[in-house]
């Protein structure tokens, strides 16, 4: 990739990360609750220190945000797909926001390959995929789907115990 250094800047540079920043990142992964006094006597660290590489991971966008993962046993009552879409290249940008605005919608993703987005959902019942999936192949400029219907996880570093 280049930049045009007349019209664009280039991105910012990732700081770097030391080993006790990435086994602070782990940590808050696992749980970004857990209370800075805790991960201090985790990491062996003083708690202004950890209070302070939160901050700068804050600061410097590699923690971006905090959010809510949802438990084993509400996810084990939905019904969760990966789809596969082709959309036409003009159209892009509206089916995009098509997608945004449905909420069953928890991730895209532009891939390579015969697809040019992968789209992760979660509905309450296999009905609702089915309406769900009707919907989004009768967007404008979707060219083409493919579904899988997830089965189980068998690695998930993103689940609590």
């Amino acid at each position: 990739m280049t930049f045009d250094t007349t019209t664009h800047a280039a991105p910012p540079a990732l700081p770097v990360l030391d080993a006790t920043d990435r086994q602070l990142l782990s940590l808050l992964q696992a749980n970004a609750r857990e209370g800075t006094a805790q991960l201090a006597r985790r990491l062996g660290l003083a708690r202004t220190t950890v209070v302070a590489r939160i901050a700068r991971l804050e600061r410097t966008g590699v923690v971006a945000g905090y959010g809510v993962r949802l438990g084993t046993r509400l996810d084990a009552t939905t019904v969760r797909a990966w789809c596969s879409i082709s959309v036409l290249p003009k159209a892009a940008p509206a089916v995009l926001r098509a997608l945004e605005a449905m909420a069953e919608v928890e991730e895209v993703s532009a891939v390579s390959g015969p697809f040019d987005y992968l789209v992760f959902l979660r509905c309450g019942s296999h009905e609702q995929l089915d309406t769900l999936l009707d919907r989004v192949g009768q967007l404008e400029g979707v060219h083409q789907t493919q579904t899988s219907i997830v089965l189980s996880r068998k690695i998930d570093r993103r689940t609590i115990g």
